[in-house]
């Protein structure tokens, strides 16, 4: 696990300080690729902010998280805080918005766009997702941005988001999965191309880990096809066995909404 974190931690370091964005996880050389079958396009959202935005996503969780003007939004694998800003145009500026990210490289150029924002009330800390550095119950909304499917301790990390929700509050999280078995070199290769998909894990399992950390009124937002190209599986797949990849099996983003129940006014 901390040979994974390393990698991650290095590769991320190495994004943050090239000029411009890069794949997450793959290399300078597949910026572009990577980006036409990951990224989703922020240019239209409010709060928007060029300079934090190194293509690293894989979906729009701000865009679904229903954050309302005054609420404490947290922010997993904060990056250059582009989901932060979008999230503290939501939130406004009686709202507070925290993100939180294990790679300083990230963490300073998150603090330097958030400055030349003049934001007062965004703030971003040093801490791993598996044992965040933050108080229990602590915010009405959480989000992430292909991130989770990161984390080696993924139980771990449910429930440590699960910890710092406040009761009644929600996730809203954009994550890598798969569906069905992928052929080994796919995969290894694939992570170059689509996100490190080789610490994605199945849907299923995915989901049953969230509601194992005891969130409940679980949905998915939205559901998208990672699209591989042709050339990839080609080099792995006949005929054959890629018309059942492209079928059965495949590599999706999901943002999902799950909610911590509410306390009861009564106790018990």
């Amino acid at each position: 696990m901390k040979d994974v974190k390393q990698v991650v931690k290095d590769k991320y370091g190495q994004i943050a300080r090239q000029n411009g964005g890069s794949s997450c996880c793959g290399s300078k050389d597949a910026t572009e690729l990577a980006y036409s079958v990951m990224a989703d396009d922020y240019t239209g959202l409010k709060g928007y902010a060029q300079d934090a935005d190194l293509s690293l996503g894989c979906g729009l969780p701000t865009q679904f998280a229903m954050i309302m003007p005054g609420q404490t939004v947290v922010d997993l694998g904060s990056g250059a805080g582009n989901d932060c800003f979008v999230a503290r145009a939501e939130t406004g500026e009686n709202g507070r918005v925290i993100g939180v990210d294990f790679t300083p490289d990230m963490l300073a150029k998150a603090r330097e766009n958030a400055k030349k924002l003049g934001y007062t009330n965004v703030e971003f800390v040093e801490g791993d997702i598996e044992n965040l550095p933050l108080e229990d119950n602590l915010a009405d909304v959480i989000v992430s941005n292909c991130v989770l499917n990161l984390v080696p301790d993924k139980v771990k990390a449910f429930s440590e988001t699960y910890r710092v929700l406040q009761p009644g509050g929600h996730i809203s999280v954009s994550d890598i999965v798969l569906e069905g078995d992928l052929p080994e070199g796919l995969k290894h290769d694939a992570a170059m191309y689509a996100g490190c998909v080789a610490s994605a894990i199945q849907m299923k399992d995915y989901l049953a880990m969230v509601q194992e950390a005891g969130f409940i009124d679980m949905r998915i937002q939205k559901k998208k096809p990672i699209v591989l190209p042709e050339e990839l599986l080609d080099q792995y797949l006949d005929a054959d066995a890629k018309a059942r990849f492209n079928k059965d099996q495949g590599i999706y983003s999901i943002t999902l909404f799950a909610r911590k129940a509410a306390e009861s006014c009564c106790g018990g």
